[in-house]
């Protein structure tokens, strides 16, 4: 295996230890979101994990490392649609306040898109 400088990620078991961490954070998302559209609800547990998941890919992604991966914009845009529509049908029954309520789905909605936008990026590049 080749080893490119002296950071934890130089090298190309880094970068397949990467493409195994950021593939299974996309996994778990596409079962997620392929799966009960109630498992994806606010107060569930993947309604919690699948924005966590999608902020790590971010996270790690934009570091530029070797091996890092990414759905595609396509992929991501028709989660963001399908979560965002299961939130919205299902939220008020939790009786956030108002300004939570608005502020979380900004967060979601940012959430999204920023993963979008890198990974439009990556894919034109």
């Amino acid at each position: 295996m080749g080893t490119w400088g002296h950071g934890n990620f130089d090298s190309d078991t880094a970068a397949d230890h990467l493409a195994i961490l950021t593939g299974r954070l996309i996994d778990e998302v596409t079962e997620a979101m392929a799966g009960d559209p109630v498992e994806i609800e606010p107060d569930e547990y993947w309604g919690v994990a699948v924005p966590c998941n999608l902020e790590l890919l971010h996270l790690i992604a934009r570091q530029n490392y070797v091996g890092a991966v990414l759905p595609d914009p396509d992929t991501i845009a028709d989660w963001r649609t399908r979560f965002l529509a299961v939130w919205d049908e299902s939220i008020d029954g939790l009786q956030p306040e108002p300004a939570v309520r608005e502020q979380r789905r900004a967060t979601l909605v940012r959430t999204f898109d920023q993963l979008a936008e890198l990974a439009a990026s990556r894919h034109a590049g």
